[in-house]
C-alpha cells in the first residue's frame, strides 16, 4: 500500500433516499471532541438526517483526516443513517500519540457506546471504513468491549469494510516473511510518527534519490527522509500475525468485505469473507486496485464501475434489519468480461495444471538455472524481461547470465476464464542458506503487449544445494483472457521495490549490509502452474451483484 493509498468508503451520492421524503443534499456537520477511556478527547464528525430519529448510525474511525469524509457523511445522512467520522488517537484533530495498530477497539468502543445514548440513535450502528480505517472497524467488531464482552455496548451489529489493511504483520510482510517494502515505506512515510499526513513524501524522496530503497540497511530509511520515524524498526518487528482473522469465526455481526482483484490485501479481503462463518458474510470483489471503481484495471469493463455507496446502503439496510440469509454469499467481476460472478465459498483447488517443459504445459525458454544477484533483482516495476546482446527473433532466449527463468504457453485457441486461487508448485534448489522464490504471471496479448495477472512471494530456509518440493501461492483470479493470449511465467528470486532484497545470507534482510548472488536450479519435469481454470462463462451464470450482497 503506497503513501496514495487513503481509501475513503465510497459515498453514497447526495440527495432524497427513495421511500424516506425529502433530505437535504447539504446537511450539516459539526464537530465534537468524545473523551476515550483515559480522557483524550478524539476528534469527531457527525452529521444526521434532516428527518426526526431516532436512525441508525455509521461510525468511520480514520487517521486520514476525517474531514475528508464529510461529502461521505453527507450522503449517508441523506438516506436516513445518522454519520460519523474520527479522527484516531494522535492524527489531525486528535491529541495523543499516534500508533498505529493499537488501542483502535478500545478507543472506539466509548464512541459507539456514546452514540448509543444519544436521542437520535436507535441503538443499531455499522462499523465502517477502508485500508487502515477497515482495521479500526474489525478492531471494534472483534476485539471484546472491556464493558461487555464481544457483544458488549461498544461493539457493532453490522462492520463494512473495504480493502481491509488487517495489521501490521499482514501489511508489512507476506505470509512466509518477504517483506513488502515500497507498500510500507510509502504509507510510512506519508503517516508514521506525525499528526498529519504528506502523501507525497516517499515519491520526492524517490525523485531526489533514485536509488533510495537500495541503500542498506534498511533501518536507515528515516536518515534520508530527512525525519524522525521513530516507529520504523518495530513495523518489521515479529508481532503475531493473523489475531483478527483467527477471531474472524468468533463474529456475531454481519460483514461486507470489498476488494479488488489487483490490490495488494486481495486475499486477506477473500480470506476475512471466508472465515467470517458465525454470522451472514458478503464479498463484492472487481477489477480493481486499492481505490476500487476509482482505480480500475485494464481489464475492467463498463458493467464494473458499481455505484458503491448505494450498493453499502442497500447491504447496510438489509444487515441492520436482520434479512441477510447466514449462507455466504459473494460477487466477483470477471475482468476482460462484462460478467459479474458468485464467488466461490471454498477455495478448492487448482483445476488445470501447466507442467513445466511439456508441449501442452509451459515451454522453457533458455536452461533451467538462474543467478538471483541482489545487487541487481528482477524489479517489480518493470515486466520488460532482458535480452542478452546481439539480434534475436521470436521469443527471448536468457543466456548463462539469467536472472529468472522464463517460460510460456502456446497461444490460447479460445478464450479462458481463471476464478480462483492459483499457485505455482516447484522443486528447485539455491546455493544458499535462505532464499525468497518469486512467481510471476504475465498475459502477453497477440500483439506482444504485456499485462501482470498475478504474483507470489515465498522464503525458504533449506540446506543449500538441496532440492525441496515447495508451493508458490499466487493469490485470487477473475480474468478472461481472449483468444490468442499466452501466458508467460517468470521464476526469479528477487521482486524489488515491492519487496525487500534477500541478502541470501541468512541475516534479516531489514537489517542486513552484505548482499551475495544466489545460484538456482529448477527440476522442471516435478513444477507445474495450477491455474483455476472454470468452463467458459456466459450471462447465464452472471448475477446482479448489488442483489446477491443485500439478501
Amino acid at each position: 500500500m503506497t503513501a496514495a493509498a487513503r481509501t475513503p468508503v465510497a459515498a453514497p451520492p447526495p440527495g432524497p433516499a427513495r421511500g424516506t421524503g425529502a433530505s437535504r443534499t447539504h446537511a450539516r456537520v459539526r464537530t465534537a471532541h468524545l473523551p476515550a477511556p483515559d480522557g483524550t478527547p478524539l476528534a469527531t464528525d457527525i452529521c444526521l438526517p434532516a428527518t426526526p430519529g431516532p436512525h441508525p448510525a455509521v461510525l468511520i474511525r480514520t487517521p486520514y483526516d476525517r474531514r475528508a469524509h464529510r461529502p461521505e457523511l453527507r450522503g449517508w445522512a441523506a438516506r436516513g443513517f445518522a454519520a460519523l467520522a474520527q479522527d484516531v488517537r494522535g492524527r489531525h484533530g486528535s491529541p495523543g500519540t499516534w500508533r498505529p495498530y493499537h488501542g483502535e477497539a478500545a478507543d472506539g468502543a466509548p464512541t459507539v457506546r456514546w452514540v448509543r445514548s444519544q436521542p437520535w440513535s436507535d441503538g443499531r450502528l455499522l462499523a465502517a471504513g477502508a485500508s487502515y480505517a477497515a482495521h479500526c472497524a474489525l478492531a471494534l467488531a472483534l476485539d471484546p468491549d472491556p464493558t461487555g464482552g464481544p457483544s458488549g455496548p461498544g461493539t457493532p451489529d453490522a462492520v463494512l469494510v473495504a480493502v481491509p489493511a488487517l495489521d501490521t504483520a499482514h501489511t508489512a510482510r507476506e505470509p512466509s516473511g518477504p517483506e513488502r517494502l515500497l507498500g510500507r515505506a510509502g504509507w510510512w512515510a506519508a503517516h508514521g510518527d506525525r499528526p498529519d499526513s504528506d502523501e507525497n513524501a516517499l515519491a520526492r524522496a524517490l525523485d531526489a534519490d533514485p536509488a533510495l530503497l537500495h541503500h542498506l540497511p534498511l533501518t536507515t530509511l528515516p536518515d534520508r527522509l530527512a525525519r524522525p520515524l521513530p516507529s520504523w524498526p518495530g513495523v518489521w518487528s515479529p508481532t503475531r500475525r493473523g489475531r483478527l482473522l483467527d477471531a474472524a469465526p468468533t463474529a456475531r455481526v454481519p460483514l461486507l468485505a470489498v476488494g479488488g482483484t489487483h490490490d495488494p490485501f486481495a486475499a486477506e479481503t477473500v480470506t476475512l469473507w471466508r472465515r467470517w462463518t458465525g454470522a451472514p458474510a458478503r464479498l463484492l470483489l472487481g477489477p480493481w486496485g486499492h481505490r476500487l471503481t476509482a482505480d480500475p484495471g485494464a481489464d475492467a469493463h463498463p458493467k464494473h464501475r458499481l455505484p458503491l455507496g448505494e450498493a453499502y446502503v442497500s447491504w447496510a439496510r438489509a444487515a441492520l434489519d436482520g434479512r441477510l440469509d447466514a449462507a455466504p454469499r459473494g460477487a466477483v467481476g470477471l475482468g476482460g468480461s462484462p460478467l459479474w460472478l458468485p464467488a466461490p465459498a471454498h477455495p478448492g483447488e487448482p483445476s488445470a495444471r501447466y507442467g513445466f517443459g511439456r508441449p501442452t504445459g509451459l515451454r522453457l525458454l533458455g536452461a533451467a538455472h538462474f543467478t538471483a544477484d541482489p545487487r541487481h533483482p528482477v524489479r517489480s516495476d518493470d515486466l520488460a524481461v532482458p535480452r542478452p546482446p546481439g539480434p534475436r527473433s521470436g521469443d527471448a532466449h536468457p543466456d548463462a547470465s539469467a536472472d529468472r527463468c522464463l517460460l510460456v504457453t502456446a497461444p490460447l485457441p479460445r478464450p479462458l476464464d481463471l476464478l480462483g486461487t492459483a499457485r505455482v508448485r516447484l522443486r528447485a534448489c539455491a546455493d544458499t542458506p535462505c532464499a525468497d522464490w518469486v512467481a510471476r504471471l504475465v498475459a502477453l496479448a497477440p500483439d506482444g503487449a504485456a499485462a501482470p495477472l498475478a504474483t507470489g512471494v515465498v522464503r525458504r530456509h533449506d540446506p543449500p544445494g538441496r532440492p525441496a518440493d515447495l508451493s508458490v501461492p499466487l493469490g485470487p483470479l477473475a480474468r478472461r483472457l481472449p483468444a490468442g493470449t499466452r501466458l508467460r511465467l517468470e521464476i526469479a528470486g528477487h521482486h524489488f521495490p515491492a519487496h525487500a532484497r534477500n541478502p541470501h545470507t541468512g541475516e534479516d534482510p531489514v537489517t542486513a549490509t552484505v548482499l551475495h548472488p544466489s545460484r538456482r536450479t529448477l527440476r522442471t519435469e516435478h513444477c507445474a502452474l495450477l491455474l483455476p481454470v472454470s468452463r467458459t462463462c456466459g450471462f447465464t451464470a452472471a448475477v446482479d451483484p448489488l442483489q446477491e450482497i443485500s439478501r
